[in-house]
């Protein structure tokens, strides 16, 4: 009796050992832990003095009818154009064009009003000219300016070179409190970059004509960055 109890109790080992050499080594099949990191965001900035200007010169005319009004409206801006073009205004591109009946106190349509506008753009020191010539030609409708660097794309690349130092420089002072080092970075990632804006003024233009202060603009990029801690 008892030698069949140890057939029986050593056949059930040998079944467990066979089943132990089919299983899974689940432990090995798990991903090694990642290593302790640092995530911190850098915010970089440039300022510049922007050097174009863009603007919208429009006119206004009524008629009895839409098509005088429509006809008389195209002999203004044509006159305005050529007034932009002469005073060194580029890009210049029609914005819209508009006809509507004009109504007197009792309602009823008392004639028709045309409006047409176009943009155009400008050195900053020519825009001031530019304005004047397009008042001078029959512009009764004029915008602007709105001021930006033809270098825009430069200047934000230099910003973000700005934000990437000054995420390292964040980092290693966190590190460095926890008595770590850094290592390589692990990600990086880029925030929407920031739309220039004005930021400090610059003497203003001569005041015989039209004046345009430019202003200085700046230009921000914000990125986050996780490093690997030593």
């Amino acid at each position: 009796m008892k030698r069949l109890l140890l057939a029986v109790a050593a056949l059930f080992t040998v079944v467990a050992l066979a089943g132990a050499v089919d299983l899974p080594d689940l432990a090995g099949a798990q991903d090694a832990p990642e290593g302790e990191t640092i995530t911190v965001t850098g915010i970089g900035s440039v300022e510049a003095v922007p050097n174009e200007a863009q603007m919208s010169f429009g006119v206004e005319t009524r008629a009895a009818t839409a098509k005088a009004a429509v006809a008389a409206n195209a002999d203004a801006m044509r006159r305005i154009i050529n007034a932009l073009r002469q005073a060194r205004g580029r890009e210049i591109a029609t914005d819209w064009v508009n006809v509507y009946p004009v109504t007197n106190d009792t309602g009823a349509v008392d004639g028709y009003s045309a409006s047409n506008s176009v943009s155009a753009t400008a050195d900053v020191d020519e825009a001031p000219a530019l304005i004047d010539a397009a008042a001078e030609a029959g512009a009764n409708q004029i915008s602007g300016p709105g001021l930006s660097s033809s270098n825009a794309e430069a200047l934000y690349r230099q910003a973000l070179g700005k934000a990437v130092a000054e995420a390292r420089a964040r980092a290693e002072v966190l590190a460095k409190a926890a008595g770590r080092s850094l290592g390589e970075i692990k990600t990086i990632s880029e925030s929407a970059g920031a739309t220039p804006y004005p930021y400090a003024e610059r003497a203003a233009l001569d005041a015989a004509s039209t004046p345009i202060v430019p202003g200085e603009q700046e230009t921000t990029a914000s990125i986050s960055v996780t490093f690997a801690l030593r």
